[in-house]
This record gives structure tokens, sequence and C-alpha cells, in this order.
């Protein structure tokens, strides 16, 4: 990274070294790259120094008892009094004092004010970031949640063959999206005034109708789990145009039968 040729990165970088918030892993690349850099060094060393002279503040000093003592003598011996105490070389000699402690004070103060906000920028900055990671987090938990809910939950499957046991129709059963998806895995094809019938065949009574076929070789049909919990077997009749009434069972020959297998795939 050269943040070398990036001034206000480096700067950033650099006050957050002298203040002790760039921790860790962030901490030790940016000493690396001073080795390396001397553009990086002097950026750290001037912040050091800046900052330095906050930690050697000490603590305020209370004014001595006999200078509040000779102010209150010179404002009650009038204006006269009050000049002369004044021009005393050891009276102004202790004003100027304070009067340099407390203007080194107001600029450590403002010192701490400025590093104060720094650290601020630096906590807020690296809040925003934390909460566009949880963003980016969220979106992608979002996506992998859709993904997993478009996948097919597979736990029926069924080879449908002819008379000569040939296959004929491979047939999946997505119990998440109750469906049946099937499948020519031959070359049958029929007439177009005539349709495919698929029908749940259960161990005992009349066939029930599952749906009419169309003409593609990918077909699917609406079903849900519990209507195949109890079947056995599934079977295709010949019916004519648009099939017949679910409720009285296959009027035509019956083509393709087989077992509906319930399976962990």
């Amino acid at each position: 990274m050269n943040i070398a040729g990036n001034p206000p990165l480096l700067e950033r970088l650099a006050s957050s070294y002298a203040l002790g918030t760039l921790r860790g892993g962030a901490r030790r690349r940016f000493e690396a790259l001073a080795r390396e850099s001397a553009t990086v060094r002097v950026a750290a060393l001037l912040w050091q120094e800046r900052l330095g002279a906050i930690t050697e503040l000490q603590t305020s000093a209370q004014p001595s008892p006999n200078v509040w003592k000779r102010i209150e003598n010179a404002l009650h011996t009038g204006r006269h009094a009050v000049t002369r105490q004044l021009t005393d070389a050891g009276v102004l000699a202790q004003l100027r004092r304070a009067l340099g402690r407390w203007r080194s004070a107001a600029f450590a103060g403002g010192l701490a004010t400025a590093a104060a906000v720094l650290v601020g920028l630096n906590l807020q900055h690296t809040v925003e970031q934390q909460h566009g990671l949880l963003r980016q987090a969220s979106a992608d938990q979002e996506q992998l949640l859709a993904q997993l809910r478009a996948t097919p939950e597979i736990q029926y499957v069924a080879v449908l063959a002819d008379d000569r046991h040939a296959p004929a129709m491979l047939v999946t059963v997505d119990t998440r999206h109750q469906r049946l998806i099937l499948k020519r895995v031959s070359g049958f094809q029929e007439a177009t005034d005539k349709s495919l019938q698929l029908w749940a065949v259960p161990p005992s009574g009349t066939p029930r109708s599952l749906g009419v076929l169309g003409e593609g070789r990918l077909l699917r049909v609406t079903a849900a789990e519990r209507e195949l919990q109890a079947t056995p077997a599934l079977a295709i009749s010949l019916e004519p145009k648009g099939g017949v009434p679910g409720d009285k069972g296959p009027t035509g020959p019956v083509l393709f039968q087989g077992a509906l297998l319930q399976t962990t795939l």
C-alpha cells in the first residue's frame, strides 16, 4: 500500500499511531512502512511531537495566598496604590509566570481538544466500517437463504417403464416446492389428439389423477407431499386430448408405471 502518496490517509494513520488508537496488525504494518519510507517516519514523528506536550502537563498550581493578599490590599488602597503595587518587579514577574502557565494550559487544552476530535472521527470511521461489514454480511446471508429456498428437496423418485421394462419417464418429487418433475427418457410421443395423464396408484382402490402432462421433454405437475405419502406407485395412461376426470381412474391403456421410492438424495 502506497500511503506516502495519499497524504490524507497518511495523516490519519500517523495521528492514530501517535495517539495509540492504531493497534494490532494495522499498527505493525504501519511500523513496517515507517521503517521503509522516510515520509511515513516523518509524519509519525511530527504527530508524536504535536501530542507529546500533553503528557508533560503538570497539575494546575494555585497562586500563593500572599499574591491574593497583595491584590486585596491594592484594591483597598486606591488607584495610585494599585499602580505602584503593579509596577513592583516581583509582582510583575509572578504575573508573567502565571500568564505563561495559563497560556501553556490553554495551548495544551487546544491540543487535547484537537486530539479528542481526531479520536472521535477515527471512532466514527471505524463504526461506519463495522456497520458496512454487518450490512454486507446480512445481504450475503439473505442471498444464501434465497439460494437454499430455491434448491429442490428431492425426497421421492420413480422410474416409469413400459410393458417391456424399458424406462420411459424419470420422476422426481420436490417436496419443498410441492411439485413433481418428469423427464422423458424414451422416444415415445403421443399423438396430437391424445394426452398423457399421471396417476397416483394406491395400495387398493381407484388410482387418483395427479394431472395431465404436456408435450415437452421436461414436465412439471403440482402435488403436495401428503398426496404421495400413501402412494406406492405411479402410472401414466393414454387418454383423449385434455385427459379424463381424475376420480374414476384411467379410461385408456396404461403405458408406463413404476414404484415411488423415498430417498435421501
